[in-house]
């Protein structure tokens, strides 16, 4: 059951970081940081968003 724990804990501690990596794409998104990626990694940031959305809610059920 120990491992489980672990296990649910390192999913948590996986969906921030990638949570905080989206942020920081949008962040340097708005600062102007690569122009000729802005609309991809504009699409990426949404999607990732979404999919950590999605991951958080299976992982609070």
């Amino acid at each position: 059951m120990a491992s489980a724990d672990k296990q649910s804990i390192d999913l948590h501690e996986l969906i921030a970081l990638l949570n905080k990596d989206r942020a920081l794409i949008l962040e340097k998104i708005d600062q102007g940081y690569w122009p000729e990626l802005r609309h991809d990694l504009a699409a990426l940031e949404r999607e990732l968003g979404q999919f950590l959305a999605s991951a958080s809610e299976k992982f609070e059920n």
